[in-house]
């Protein structure tokens, strides 16, 4: 069957606004499968197109959907406040059936397609997720959404993107020879097969896959995830150009330190607004230097802070914590030279060698030769414990004042073991440095990971004297060093995770800005795991990231604490679904299993969630 193009685009029908504007419908562009002269704007096109957006953005009545490998739409008509048209369009085989519906009554007419009928836009409409199949259909799509989210301030620049459409579209319909040809059957007269009432009573339209918008007559369905246009933040706007010090130089070997951002990286707007205030206090009193990244796993912190790093042209160095992370960790250890070795005092040299019966010189086991009070006590009584110390009293004692102390002790000790000369037995010791140091001595980004996993929560009270701005600190060698102005802080930790402890007051007070870093936006994730992973199917990658917003807000709301839903696992599922096939089954292994150990927590996101959006294939009778 032939399709009349005049009644189905509507060409003769006035345009809407701000269409209506433009001097004429015919415009100097044209689509891929065009003539390369001029493409004419169409009234069923336009509104189709519009009707798709707005569902998109949340905006918009109707809704369309995917079931059986056909597409289902319920198409907001403009007659009444209940008038709906409810098509089924069948891509593969190019049949279409439609009817007009009203809501209230829930009476039914059939659906004419006549110059004096219905213009085609809800059929168009109905075609969308096969229209978008073509690379410049969504590309413009995209575009003519972004033009629509600022209210179309340019009708002559949204004019050309439309007109690119509505060639694309009547050209694809039109001509079967088209590589990226669109069957359509329609019977001359206009007049649709009606969608059987019975089937539609039975649930047969029933969309596995919500595109856009949210059933309501069709099924019953919950909405589509909203996906609006965002500003993109181009990298070269970005690396290099928020410098704290324009003057300065790096060597060969920093610049290597200077991280480089992915392509697929899409910088969020916390990473800019952290780099905007390291820049614009550099000339206060008070620069900002020390940032707080904190949110669930899987959500992009480390990444966030390497961004940092390259916003600023800044070298960037990490320290990963653990349970058993101590003070030295953070600022040097003391490790034995092959090359024996004494202090020239005899005590020193008993209390070196029960050092290395006891593990070696770490910060824990030269406190324990001195028989120091522990992080527990300084919170506990830090008043007594500096008396003790101190042999004075001081009633505003802090554990920070305390553990000042402690520090400087044992760093004196560490510095008199270390002072050693080769004799004939027994080994040396050299000082290492850590990144950590090395970051605020010379000017780099530092990331702490995971600090609130450690055991001892006092352990980063040691180091507030570094996180002041002109704050220093004396290592084991005797050097006391000061904090480059340039040197940055960024702690990254999970909350509400097993094993994890609050961060110090004291510490949290030290930082500059604390930003709560969230899951990407939806249209954000799958941007970006469509650009690591390199699969194509929009619609597909975007049923996923509803997936795991959904499950990640079930979790949160029913106590699910042992394992994440996050980024990581969408990549995961993603490039599991590309080679089995099957998303269902790719689920199982790279996102229900990590989200949870408990079987009966694995089975209710299952249930509850994941057969929302997929279900697992049946298997073909033998």
């Amino acid at each position: 069957m032939s399709v009349n193009m005049q009644t189905l685009f509507a060409f003769n029908r006035p345009l809407p606004p701000p269409f209506d504007t433009l001097k004429s419908k015919k415009v100097k562009v044209s689509s891929m499968y065009g003539d390369g002269t001029e493409a004419t704007l169409s009234l069923s096109m336009i509104k189709a197109v519009n009707a798709y957006c707005r569902c998109r953005d949340g905006s918009g009545q109707g809704a369309l959907g995917l079931s059986d490998g056909r597409n289902v739409a319920e198409y907001k008509s403009s007659i009444s406040p209940d008038a709906y048209n409810l098509v089924v369009y069948d891509p593969a085989a190019g049949n279409i059936m439609a009817i007009e519906y009203d809501k209230n009554t829930e009476v039914s007419q059939i659906y004419h397609l006549t110059a004096s009928g219905r213009d085609g836009s809800a059929l168009l409409f109905s075609l969308m997720p096969t229209l978008m199949e073509d690379e410049e259909f969504a590309e413009n799509v995209e575009s003519y959404r972004a033009e629509l989210s600022l209210g179309v301030p340019d009708a002559g620049k949204a004019g050309n993107i439309m007109a690119i459409l509505c060639d694309n579209a009547c050209r694809r319909i039109k001509d079967d020879t088209c590589p990226a040809h669109i069957k359509l059957n329609i019977d001359k007269t206009g007049n649709l097969t009606r969608i059987p009432k019975v089937q539609l009573e039975a649930g047969k339209y029933i969309p596995q896959t919500v595109v856009c918008g949210e059933f309501s007559i069709i099924a019953q369905t919950g909405p589509a995830p909203v996906y609006k246009p965002t500003v993109l933040i181009e990298h070269c706007d970005f690396v290099g150009k928020y410098p704290i010090n324009p003057s300065r130089c790096l060597n060969a070997r920093e610049k290597l330190l200077v991280p480089k951002l992915p392509a697929w990286y899409v910088i969020p707007k916390e990473v800019v607004s952290i780099c905007q205030h390291a820049v614009k206090t550099s000339e206060k009193a008070m620069p900002l230097r020390n940032f707080l990244l904190r949110g669930p796993a899987g959500t992009g912190k480390t990444m966030g802070a390497q961004a940092i790093a390259a916003g600023l042209g800044l070298p960037y160095v990490k320290y990963t914590c653990s349970a058993n992370t101590e003070i030295f960790d953070f600022i040097g250890q003391v490790f034995p030279d092959t090359a024996p070795a004494t202090t020239g005092d005899a005590q020193l040299d008993e209390e070196r060698e029960q050092l290395l019966r006891m593990g070696g010189i770490t910060y824990a086991n030269v406190a324990s030769l001195l028989k120091l009070p522990g992080l527990d006590d300084m919170d506990y009584d830090p008043e007594g414990v500096y008396e003790k110390l101190t042999g004075t009293k001081k009633p505003d004692a802090t554990s920070q004042d305390c553990m000042g102390i402690v520090l400087e002790t044992v760093a004196d000790k560490v510095r008199l073991l270390s002072n050693v000369k080769p004799k004939g037995k027994g080994p040396s010791y050299t000082y290492v440095e850590t990144d950590f140091i090395r970051a605020l001595k010379y000017g780099y980004v530092c990331e702490v990971q995971e600090p609130t996993v450690i055991m001892q929560p006092g352990v980063l009270v040691g180091l507030n004297s570094l996180l002041e701005q002109t704050g220093s600190l004396t290592l084991p060698t005797g050097e006391v060093i000061r904090r480059h102005p340039d040197a940055v802080v960024i702690v990254t930790t999970n909350i509400a995770y097993e094993g994890c402890r609050g961060l110090n007051q004291s510490v949290t007070d030290r930082m500059s800005l604390a930003q709560d870093i969230e899951l990407p936006s939806p249209e954000v994730m799958a941007q970006r795991a469509m650009q690591v992973t390199g699969c194509e199917d929009e619609m597909l990658v975007s049923q996923m990231v509803k997936v795991v917003n959904d499950m990640s807000d079930f979790m949160r709301k029913n106590g699910i604490m042992d394992g994440s839903c996050g980024m990581r696992s969408l990549i995961d599922w993603i490039l599991s679904t590309q080679i089995t096939g099957d998303p269902y089954t790719s689920a199982l292994y790279t996102v229900i299993s990590k989200a949870t150990a408990d079987e009966d927590d694995r089975y209710a996101l299952i249930s509850s969630v994941l057969e929302a959006q997929f279900s697992p294939k049946r298997r073909k009778a033998v």
